[in-house]
């Protein structure tokens, strides 16, 4: 048994070297990665595979950055997913030559198959320890959500030495965005906002950012919070099924991206407020009851803003107003489950 088990590993390690469908066999046929799976390739960097839709390098040279680049913690947000597949492939092909260490995270393989966000629950808020909460039954999205979490700190915890921590949580918004491309930065908890990785993402062609105002449950926030990561919740986009992204949109993500995992030299714009739409949240709505009901048209774009005093949502007896003139909203979704945000307001800020 112990040698067919042997033989398995180094078929499965060609198949994975002569094709580099690593995200591809996860999906088919998730069995293959049941048990770790660790390989060396050619250019002498390690592979690590801990389960379906997880696989870490370790170059044998390091500039020293440990990132994380997750994706598809939504299933059916596609464009990063095939981002992040690409480089996959890329990698064990040995086409690109890795100068940090990268784990790649694909978060929601079933809900990929099914083309759906999720299958019983919104995984983004059920980091920081929220999958164990007792209360709830035990689903699929809150036992891949400790897996992912114990990967991330396996990671960062196995860095001999450690110049700086990443985690980009590539997304894709359900509604279109009057900036199609922004990123949200997890709370600090008073420590200050990085300037050099809004540099970095402005060279992602991403040039607005959303300030959190407090602590969430989110993929991003628990690396930031738990491991001092520099770490955003990256939205590219709006929702496409796989196959039918223009990936011409996301070229600078792509180039950016790939720069930073392979060591190349990027020439950073020298940081100015003027280059950049900053907000901060100014309101946190949560759907409390079934009667919570938007005033404003289900396609209202993000970033959609409105005056002062104008009625945003009801919810019963409950009025939900803007409290300053061009505040705006972010992520409005009134299907979440009761209790959960059903949309933020933001307003502009500087840094």
């Amino acid at each position: 048994m112990l040698n067919h088990s042997v033989q398995q590993n180094k078929e499965l390690i060609t198949l994975l070297k002569s094709t580099g469908k690593f995200l591809q066999l996860s999906r088919m046929q998730p069995e293959y990665f049941s048990q770790s799976l660790e390989f060396v390739l050619d250019n002498q960097t390690k592979v690590l595979i801990t389960a379906p839709g997880i696989i870490c390098f370790e170059p044998c040279l390091t500039q020293g950055k440990d990132i994380v680049l997750s994706s598809g913690v939504h299933g059916n947000e596609t464009a990063p997913i095939e981002i992040c597949e690409q480089y996959v492939e890329q990698i064990i092909r040995e086409e690109i030559v890795l100068a940090n260490r990268v784990l790649f995270l694909f978060g929601n393989l079933p809900a990929m198959d099914v083309g759906k966000r999720f299958i019983d629950e919104n995984m983004n808020r059920l980091f920081s320890g929220a999958h164990s909460d007792n209360s709830q039954p035990v689903n699929t999205e809150r036992l891949r959500a400790k897996q992912l979490e114990e990967a991330v700190s396996a990671f960062y915890q196995s860095a001999s030495q450690s110049k700086q921590r990443i985690h980009y949580d590539l997304h894709t918004a359900i509604k279109p965005s009057k900036n199609d491309k922004f990123a949200v930065y997890p709370f600090r908890h008073g420590k200050p906002w990085n300037k050099a990785e809004l540099q970095f993402l402005l060279a992602c062609g991403i040039n607005t950012i959303l300030l959190s105002g407090s602590a969430t449950t989110t993929f991003s926030y628990y690396s930031s919070n738990t491991f001092g990561a520099d770490a955003f919740t990256v939205e590219l986009g709006k929702v496409k099924p796989f196959g039918q992204n223009d990936m011409g949109q996301f070229s600078a993500v792509i180039r950016s991206l790939k720069a930073l995992i392979c060591g190349a030299s990027l020439e950073l714009k020298p940081f100015d407020n003027s280059d950049f739409l900053i907000y901060q949240v100014n309101q946190v709505i949560n759907k409390c009851s079934d009667a919570f009901r938007f005033t404003f048209s289900d396609d209202a774009a993000n970033f959609s803003d409105f005056p002062k005093n104008y009625v945003l949502a009801n919810d019963g007896e409950i009025e939900y107003r803007c409290q300053y003139d061009g505040e705006a909203i972010v992520f409005p979704n009134a299907n979440v489950a009761l209790g959960q945000r059903a949309v933020l307001t933001v307003i502009p800020t500087t840094i």
